[in-house]
């Protein structure tokens, strides 16, 4: 009797598992620093482009706009972001890091250097290289190019 080789699992399945590893190990990274996965995403996310409105921000973080104001209450509170009206539209708050926001992304991004590093060994430079490119690629294909 033959064995049968197990099918390999779908690609879904390893992005997925790929996503829990990588919020498990965020999560223990930035937790000695007061934040959780969201909180440290959205520092980043502001990091790259600040003065983003609640949706905006929701958008690129990868959460529900009302998760966000709780993200953006406790960021606020611990005064790691501030927020101000935007001039042409004053319903629309604009939020940006706090010098405090700053020095707490300086102590998280070297850990996640390490994550993402660590997750990259067996990769080839050129695969390495690749990947962002090849990623960016499926996010747009599922999600009608509003992700960045």
């Amino acid at each position: 009797m033959l064995s049968q080789q197990a099918p390999e699992p779908r690609l879904s399945y390893l992005v997925g598992r790929l996503d829990r590893a990588l919020r498990l190990l965020i999560e223990d990274a930035v937790r000695p620093h007061g934040l959780t996965v969201p909180q440290y995403t959205t520092l980043s996310v502001l990091q790259r482009q600040t003065g983003l409105s609640n949706a905006q921000l929701a958008r690129r973080a990868m959460t529900t706009p009302q998760s966000m104001s709780e993200v953006i209450a406790a960021l606020t509170k611990a005064g790691l972001i501030r927020r101000e009206a935007d001039p042409a539209h004053g319903r629309i708050m604009r939020t940006e890091l706090t010098p405090a926001g700053e020095a707490v992304l300086e102590k998280c991004e070297p850990l996640i250097n390490e994550i993402e590093a660590r997750m990259l060994t067996e990769l080839s430079a050129g695969d390495r290289d690749r990947l962002p490119v090849l990623l960016r690629s499926c996010v747009r294909m599922l999600s009608s190019g509003s992700e960045n």
